[in-house]
């Protein structure tokens, strides 16, 4: 059975995997001559936000030592 750790770590694997397929489809379309704006800025914002969560999930494995 996976304890809460295997979880976290699972979805972290799979969401630091998708930033990275992000960051090469955002290179590509921006390549591109005419790139489209707004869906690159989805992308880019959608990048952001899975940023945003992977920092959350790695300061919850990571123990606070100054506590």
């Amino acid at each position: 059975m996976l304890t809460d750790k295997d979880n976290l770590l699972r979805r972290l694997h799979a969401l630091r995997s998708e930033h990275r397929d992000l960051d090469t489809v955002i290179s590509r379309i921006g390549e591109q001559a005419p790139a489209d704006q707004l869906h690159l800025q989805r992308l880019k914002k959608r990048k952001l936000a899975l940023k945003d969560e992977i920092s959350r999930l790695e300061s919850r494995l990571i123990p606070d030592w100054t506590a």
